[in-house]
């Protein structure tokens, strides 16, 4: 699977990166032809499920994701959150860890594992590539608002 990191630090306190990164239905405005569909009740904890749907028209796939970590930042300490993705079409994990900074702000830490049925592993360089660059773009709208 191709491995994604990205590291980019924030002025945002950890529970203001908290909030904004784990408002999963902003991330599906902040990803080309994608929109998100929270499938379980409010608030996110272990156990909700959200759908990812990209596509135009007709031809879409669904990235079906699972929380199965969930610890909010508290008081002196970071958060992080663990996504499962059950799909069909797109497996692996994804991670995001909020570290809070002595001289204030955060260092956000985004990871993902993911792996595309059907791709040749050998295009494994360019989806770790693309996926660098979408996300990074995702993270800094959502750290943005």
């Amino acid at each position: 699977m191709p491995g994604i990191r990205i590291i980019h630090r924030t002025p945002l306190e950890p529970a203001g990166a908290w909030s904004r990164l784990t408002d999963w239905e902003r991330h599906g405005e902040r990803v080309p032809l994608t929109r998100t569909i929270i499938e379980t009740a409010p608030p996110t904890r272990v156990g909700t499920v959200f759908t990812a749907r990209t596509g135009v028209g007709r031809i879409t796939f669904d990235d079906p994701m699972e929380v199965v970590v969930w610890r909010p930042p508290a008081a002196g300490r970071g958060g992080f959150v663990r996504l499962v993705k059950r799909g069909r079409t797109v497996t692996g994990w994804a991670e995001i860890e909020i570290r809070p900074l002595a001289a204030g702000g955060s260092e956000i830490h985004w990871r993902e594992d993911l792996r595309l049925r059907g791709l040749p592993r050998v295009l494994d360089p360019a989806v770790a590539l693309a996926g660098r660059l979408l996300f990074s773009r995702a993270l800094r709208g959502l750290l943005r608002r």
